[in-house]
């Protein structure tokens, strides 16, 4: 694919356009056309994504479709973006999410609609930029702005504590992120001048600068997972946030942390990553472990999928610090799998809150009497969110599982738990919502999902399928840039 292209430029710049436009359409007087043009930049924005997926060449660990252009001179700062095995399905994989929450939000949001639409074009526009820069202050621009146009979906379109868990949000992340900034300024001087990120990997860096470096990363990735003990801004955000703020939520932006890692940390760091390996194997453990168990005993649908991603997104970074290829490579799947499978529960908890206004258990039960093509699907997601063999959950999951293994039985024993808590609050969950007698008179009066509904959610369904029956086309593109990442762990002086 001829770097002329510029289809990371595409994939950046599309959707934030899109968003633009909408906005230019105004007044909610005009929210059929705000819409229409929304769709039309999501779908376009996923179309210029795909030449990045099909041209990939999976036989090398370099950069590809590389742009650079000069942006702050005086300081060397470039607008570099390029991606690599590892970046290059995300940017895909949040495309195809934001064409799905512009449909999903089609008719339920009536108030401020292209203001709405336009955040989540605008959204997925600098997430695609987080994940193609390769210079540190491009890096950290996009990462900070991603939090702006979430910040205003929970604060404006979300429920009665919208403004506390929008600000909360902010805060944390914010200040996690500031860390993050001190970590580049003393890269650039030890690099002599240089933000482009590839020149941080060759810098000779004592031991003791690099476990520094790496806790101000750590605290900047670590909220974003989000890594226990700084995940309590998450279930907060998830219960306030719209149904299409969640799916984003969950989807992308928990991705950006897990991402920086793998960007970051590691090939930055190595020696502090081997050094401070068993704490991260331990934060990853007791998210797996006791957050599992915190999201046995929640009450509120939303929360206790919002748990359940911090249970696994525990898996991801217990994957990243095994050394290893299954547990990279797991890692990786388990962040795509988890982006179909915890955007397509938010979306199934949305949809019958859009008919009960309530997120609480208590009030279903005998859903599948009256929405049973709906019950289907929500079932079918939340096998997958047990990990359930031939749907994505499994095949990250096991991969660490056979990664941890190799480094040591007792952390695979311990990680293998996640498999029966997973069931355990995510059954639980289904059969008093789902099955049983029709639990009251408003669920006898639900209607079954609709055709735009029952497309999102399908579309969702044949992703999860097909990464969970043919990962090979996945695992390929990131192959060669795992390797070439652990070869270069491996040679680390510890």
């Amino acid at each position: 694919m001829p770097p002329s292209a510029h289809w990371l430029s595409l994939s950046i710049w599309v959707p934030i356009v899109a968003g633009l436009a909408v906005l230019a359409t105004g007044a909610d007087k005009n929210a059929r056309e705000a819409r229409i043009i929304a769709l039309v930049g999501a779908g376009l924005g996923f179309l210029v994504t795909i030449p990045l997926v099909a041209g990939f060449d999976t036989g090398t660990s370099a950069m590809q479709f590389v742009e650079k252009a000069p942006w702050i001179e005086r300081f060397n700062v470039n607008y570099h973006l390029g991606v690599d095995g590892i970046s290059v399905l995300f940017i895909l994989l949040n495309s195809f999410i934001t064409v799905l929450v512009v449909l999903a939000g089609w008719e339920v949001i009536r108030d401020k609609v292209a203001q709405y639409m336009a955040a989540f074009l605008v959204m997925s526009g600098l997430l695609n930029g987080t994940f193609a820069a390769l210079d540190a202050v491009l890096f950290y621009v996009f990462f900070e702005s991603t939090l702006i146009p979430m910040y205003l979906v929970i604060g404006v379109w979300g429920g009665p504590n919208r403004v506390y868990a929008a600000v909360k949000f902010f805060l944390y992340t914010l200040l996690g992120s500031l860390l993050m900034l001190v970590a580049f300024l003393y890269l650039y001087n030890k690099s002599g001048g240089s933000f482009a990120v590839l020149d941080y990997h060759k810098l000779p860096l004592p031991l003791d600068a690099q476990v520094l470096l790496f806790v101000a990363f750590l605290l900047a990735f670590a909220v974003k997972v989000p890594m226990w003990p700084v995940h309590t801004w998450l279930p907060d955000a998830h219960v306030e946030a719209p149904t299409g703020g969640s799916a984003v939520l969950a989807a992308i932006l928990l991705k950006l942390g897990a991402y920086g890692f793998v960007r970051f940390s590691l090939p930055i760091l190595p020696d502090a990553s081997r050094y401070l390996a068993g704490f991260m194997i331990t934060l990853s453990l007791i998210a797996i472990v006791y957050i599992g168990l915190v999201a046995l005993v929640q009450t509120d649908m939303k929360k206790l999928i919002a748990y359940s991603s911090i249970s696994h997104m525990g898996f991801v970074t217990l994957g990243f610090f095994i050394f290893n290829a299954y547990g990279m490579e797991g890692g990786l799947v388990q962040m795509i799998s988890h982006g179909f499978v915890s955007a397509a529960l938010f979306l199934c908890v949305g949809v019958m809150y859009d008919r009960m206004h309530s997120r609480n258990i208590a009030d279903y039960g005998g859903v599948a009497n009256t929405m049973p093509k709906f019950a289907a699907l929500m079932v079918f997601f939340a096998m997958a969110n047990c990990g359930l063999p031939a749907t994505s959950g499994f095949v990250g999951e096991f991969m660490v599982i056979l990664g941890a293994m190799k480094f040591n039985f007792w952390i695979a024993f311990l990680a293998g738990t996640t498999l029966v808590f997973g069931a355990a609050y995510t059954l639980w969950m289904v059969k008093r919502v789902i099955f049983g007698e029709v639990g009251n008179k408003h669920v006898a009066e639900l209607s079954d999902a609709s055709a735009r509904e029952l497309l999102v959610l399908g579309l969702l369904a044949i992703a999860v399928l097909w990464l969970g029956v043919h990962p090979a086309p996945f695992t390929e593109i990131m192959h060669a840039s795992v390797s070439e990442l652990l070869k270069h762990l491996a040679v680390s002086k510890l």
